[in-house]
């Protein structure tokens, strides 16, 4: 069945989980969708798994556009939900909408995301006004790690777990079909999870959550450069390819491939022929 920000307010009133899987490639796409899983984020990690920079800032929004309509080409049945890059809506209410019709119109994203509590209400409003549905982003903000100090966990204290449940309350007034949780204890997530009536999505808060998502160069041991405690690791692909890689160049190395079995034939007369 295909799924869509309605079915994820069903999924949340009959408690059904939902499962969340980052992806920036057609192929990838293509799997995912294939596994059943719910939806897919073409996330601004791209910036840091795909591109190798050492956080989420530089990402564009030409790079998101991109990779969001190559994974669209792999997808049925998944929900695409496209992230909005750092200052393609911070900058207005106007920027905001734009960009995120350019993320529906060339991207091809079924919804988007953006990071930030009552700062971006009035953004949610008008983006969800032009009918594209919008998911929120509260906790660890990673387009806010320079502001929070590096990644850190966030509503440890009851200020700040006050403020993170007043702005999951807020987001959800303004129009979010859901709201990711990165980074938040879970104690915290649970008292959220139950307090609105949209999916929250975790990512380090639990498993309390309606729903969770990973990168999926974590959780198949893809990415090295950093691990995050909440990345439970599913596979060791990241092993298996460089082992793959290895051999590959070992068999071309010493003539053992390409074997027959991988090259074609031809009359080998006409060879007399030529001159």
């Amino acid at each position: 069945m295909k799924n869509t920000v309605v079915t994820f307010r069903e999924a949340k009133q009959k408690g059904e989980k939902l499962t969340m899987l980052t992806a920036y490639d057609y192929s990838t796409a293509k799997l995912i969708d294939e596994a059943g899983v719910n939806a897919i984020l073409v996330g601004d990690s791209l910036g840091m798994v795909m591109l190798g920079y050492e956080d989420t800032l530089s990402v564009t929004m030409e790079d998101m556009i991109h990779h969001s309509a190559a994974v669209a080409r792999g997808i049925k049945n998944t929900l695409l939900i496209t992230d909005m890059p750092f200052m393609s809506y911070q900058t207005s209410v106007y920027d905001a909408v734009v960009n995120a019709g350019r993320l529906v119109k060339e991207g091809r994203a079924q919804a988007v995301k953006l990071e930030g509590g009552m700062e971006v209400c009035d953004h949610i409003r008008a983006i969800v006004k032009a009918s594209i549905p919008v998911c929120a982003h509260l906790g660890l903000t990673p387009q806010s790690v320079n502001a929070f100090g590096g990644f850190k966990v966030q509503g440890k204290g009851e200020e700040a777990a006050q403020r993170l449940l007043d702005e999951a309350r807020a987001v959800e007034e303004a129009g979010a079909f859901a709201v990711v949780l990165e980074c938040v204890p879970q104690a915290l997530a649970e008292k959220i999870t139950k307090s609105i009536h949209i999916p929250t999505i975790g990512i380090g808060a639990g498993a309390g959550c309606d729903g969770q998502v990973l990168v999926y160069q974590d959780m198949l041991g893809m990415y090295s450069d950093m691990v995050p405690k909440f990345a439970k690791q599913y596979a060791q692909v990241g092993t298996q390819m460089k082992e793959a890689f290895a051999a590959y160049r070992k068999e071309v190395a010493d003539g053992t491939f390409p074997a027959p079995e991988h090259t074609f034939k031809m009359d080998e007369t006409i060879l007399d022929k030529l001159y």
